[in-house]
């Protein structure tokens, strides 16, 4: 029954796509907005961003919604929109104040994720990106079977160029294929850094070991794109604007609409081959 409900809900959600990271700090959620954010700058598509990182919401300050609140309507929980066509679900919209800390064990995160699949409405939606908390734990074993119910186009996996980072990626990667997970692919994050004085390029977080690149390689996995440092990217986030739109001409920018279209392109062809089958 509680499948069937799940799957009534997420019926009219075209594509989704998790957003991983084997490591906290590499710039998860600030990919998860902008790809929320570029997908959304095709007015024809509907995209609702969820953030299931329960202890440490940052999607409401990175989209600019700090303090909104969630309204209950008939048909279930209201999301919050940024623009027309983008809408946001947090547990940050929940708490009397940014500071709070959620203090759960297990269970209690589970049923909030749970609640946010079966009781948002989300209405017709061509993207659902789903923001996850760092590693692999409770929160991601629940979306991927509560999603189980409907459909999961794969996930994309943020790393930055270290081995400290690549370490836990490749944790992350032995996850998805555990759960039977599809990878989209794995987006390098802060990959370089081009001063923008002298323009020589510095490498902040050294590949010692071939960065994700090699890493993709060794595993078969995509690399969807490398990202390049850009301080603009945190001034955008603390002031929760899209960089996408603020610095249109960053290479930095330029990146992400390329990895941007990759994943659309992945989605469309995942779509394609299940209306194939069926």
């Amino acid at each position: 029954a509680e499948a069937a409900e799940l799957r009534a809900r997420l019926r009219a959600v075209r594509h989704t796509v998790l957003v991983l990271s084997g490591k906290g700090g590499v710039g998860k959620s600030t990919f998860s907005a902008l790809l929320a954010h570029g997908l959304a700058a095709d007015e024809t598509k509907q995209v609702a961003l969820l953030d299931i990182d329960i202890c440490g919401p940052s999607i409401p300050k990175i989209m600019g919604l700090e303090g909104e609140q969630v309204h209950q309507s008939g048909s279930g929980w209201s999301p919050v929109y940024v623009e027309e066509n983008l809408g946001v679900m947090s547990v940050g919209f929940l708490l009397s104040s940014p500071d709070d800390a959620v203090i759960w064990r297990g269970p209690k995160k589970n049923g909030l994720i749970k609640q946010f699949l079966r009781d948002v409405d989300w209405g017709e939606v061509d993207y659902l990106i789903v923001d996850t908390p760092p590693g692999t734990s409770d929160e991601h074993l629940s979306i991927v079977q509560y999603l189980g119910a409907a459909r999961i186009d794969g996930a994309v996996i943020v790393t930055t160029p270290q081995e400290v980072s690549l370490q836990d990626v490749r944790k992350e990667i032995n996850f998805c294929r555990k759960v039977k997970l599809p990878i989209i692919g794995v987006v390098e994050n802060m990959s370089g850094f081009v001063c923008p004085k002298c323009k020589n390029e510095s490498q902040i977080f050294p590949p010692t070991t071939g960065g994700a690149e090699k890493m993709c390689q060794n595993l078969n996995v995509s690399l969807l794109g490398k990202v390049p440092l850009d301080p603009q990217i945190g001034k955008s986030c603390d002031r929760g604007q899209s960089f996408l739109a603020e610095a249109p001409e960053s290479p930095a920018t330029l990146s992400y609409r390329n990895i941007i279209q990759r994943i659309q392109e992945y989605c469309e062809q995942h779509h394609f081959q299940e209306e194939k089958i069926m």
